[in-house]
């Protein structure tokens, strides 16, 4: 895989993606070490001038009136690593922390934040080797950024705290040691500039906009195969219908099932029966898939502004030889997008489980009941709609937004804070959640399938089941049913079941 050259153009989440999760190598541009260098040197200037400036001669927060001297600034830029390192809880995932370290670099690539080329390469390399900080899960607030985490993440660099490294936790000392590194005594600014930002909300924020579009997508295929087997109509998804309510994501998802059912002598076999309408779970799929979809889109633009934004304090601006006090270290706008995200992936999720419902209810599908012969000696799928039913109800708990709740820190000098890292945790969480469900629903719609021997399928909805079939077979009596539940959420999370569909439709919307 090519290097991803930092600092030449915008970063995208695709991008993102590729080095969090493929371990996708990165290199600095000429143009980015040119403006960390400017960026730098100012810095020196100032310290060597005796200027005071925040953070870099004077302490942080409600210390900010306390003036550093010449002889002191290193000592507090160390310290300042070691003593904002006190978060808790179990590690972050390494895909979460390799992100966050990328957005740090995209960051340091701007020219804002004065960083050393010494220390921003050095992260460069720790990605490139495959070097991951331990860094707790739980700590940050959101404002003044990710503190916590970030100095974890960052301890590493001195030779302090923990590393995951070649599928062990070290040291990081014994780790620098391991590869020739001498440790980096971080210069007047640098501590503060490595920890003063957005960057692990925005990671987590990134991976899970880009997983909720897939299981958007997915969710239509989901949704296609119920309503084949629910003996529904296709007529809910005429493009005449939706464009006289144009919103985008309902379109798009009307679109993709009209495609994945396209072809399907199941639903032809039924064109004239006495049914007047479809239940809402079906009929209003792509009004209510498309609102999921509108929203995943609204997050994608917020996490794709904030991965290309400056959010250290203070930023440097070496064109005028100045720089200014804000707070774009702020994670208001990503906590309010992490919020919507819970909230628009939680509904994915629960028209999921009415589906499912409809699935295993003799009384509404006319399917044998729980899809099992043989009831009552088989249980089938009967527990595994009361999982789809717990975790619906968990990610209904998850979805009150953390945004609206503010702590304040720093003796009252933040007196608002964004909760933007535990509004992330908990919209990977409903992510995560409803991943399962929609595997639940998947499950029960291939069980279903198999009843229709005779009759021919949609193009999509054949592709999807045959992958599913390849993996997790028919269920003619009850089984351990776990773990066909945790093969299916695989498929879905792998992007191997909506793959297989674009194969034969080509790219769905």
């Amino acid at each position: 895989m090519d290097s991803l050259r930092l600092g030449e153009s915008p970063l995208s989440l695709a991008q993102l993606v590729d080095v969090a999760r493929r371990a996708r190598p990165v290199e600095l541009s000429r143009p980015a070490a040119k403006r960390i260098r400017q960026a730098r040197e100012l810095i020196e200037r100032w310290v060597a001038d005796g200027r005071r400036v925040y953070g870099i001669t004077t302490g942080f927060g409600a210390l900010a009136d306390v003036a550093i001297t010449s002889e002191q600034v290193r000592k507090l830029q160390r310290n300042v690593l070691l003593s904002h390192a006190a978060g808790v809880g179990e590690p972050f995932p390494a895909e979460v922390v390799r992100g966050a370290m990328l957005l740090r670099l995209q960051d340091a690539c701007l020219g804002r934040s004065g960083l050393s080329l010494e220390v921003v390469q050095r992260i460069v390399d720790f990605l490139n080797l495959g070097v991951v900080p331990v860094v707790p899960s739980k700590g940050s607030v959101g404002a003044s950024g990710d503190l916590a985490p970030l100095a974890h993440m960052f301890l590493p660099l001195m030779g302090e705290g923990e590393v995951a490294y070649r599928g062990k936790k070290l040291p990081a000392a014994q780790m620098l040691k391991e590869l020739g590194m001498k440790p980096l005594e971080p210069g007047p600014g640098e501590g503060l500039a490595l920890i003063n930002g957005t960057q692990v909300m925005t990671a987590m924020g990134a991976l899970a906009a880009w997983d909720a579009l897939q299981l958007a997508r997915t969710a239509d295929v989901a949704c296609a195969m119920s309503l084949e087997v629910l003996l529904g109509t296709r007529t809910e998804f005429d493009p005449r219908i939706h464009k006289a309510r144009p919103h985008p994501g309902q379109a798009l998802s009307a679109q993709n099932m009209l495609r994945i059912t396209a072809g399907s002598e199941i639903i032809s076999s039924h064109k004239d029966c006495s049914r007047i309408q479809d239940a809402y779970t079906l009929r209003c799929s792509p009004q209510v898939h498309g609102a999921s979809r509108d929203a995943v889109s609204y997050v994608i633009k917020v996490v794709e502004t904030e991965m290309n934004s400056s959010t250290n304090n203070p930023l440097v601006f070496p064109e005028t030889g100045d720089y200014l006090l804000g707070g774009n270290f702020h994670g208001q706008p990503v906590a309010l997008a992490m919020d919507f995200l819970a909230i628009g992936v939680s509904e994915l999720a629960n028209i999921s489980e009415r589906r499912i419902e409809r699935l295993v209810n003799p009384h509404l599908s006319g399917l044998p009941a729980f899809l099992i012969q043989e009831g009552g000696l088989n249980s089938g799928f009967m527990i595994a709609q009361y999982t789809a039913a717990a975790l619906v109800s968990e990610n209904k708990v998850l979805a009150h937004p953390a945004s609206v709740d503010s702590i304040p820190t720093s003796a009252n000098k933040e007196d608002h804070v964004s909760m933007g890292s535990i509004a992330a945790r908990k919209a990977r969480e409903v992510l995560r959640n409803s991943q399962q469900v929609l595997a639940i629903e998947l499950l029960c719609a291939a069980q279903a399938l198999d009843l229709f021997t005779d009759m021919r399928a949609g193009q999509g909805t054949q592709a999807a089941y045959r992958v599913i079939r390849q993996k997790i077979p028919h269920m003619g009596e009850d089984r351990f049913l776990s773990k066909d539940m945790q093969d299916a959420q695989q498929l879905i999370e792998s992007g191997e079941i909506l793959l297989a569909v674009e194969e034969v439709l080509g790219c769905l919307d």
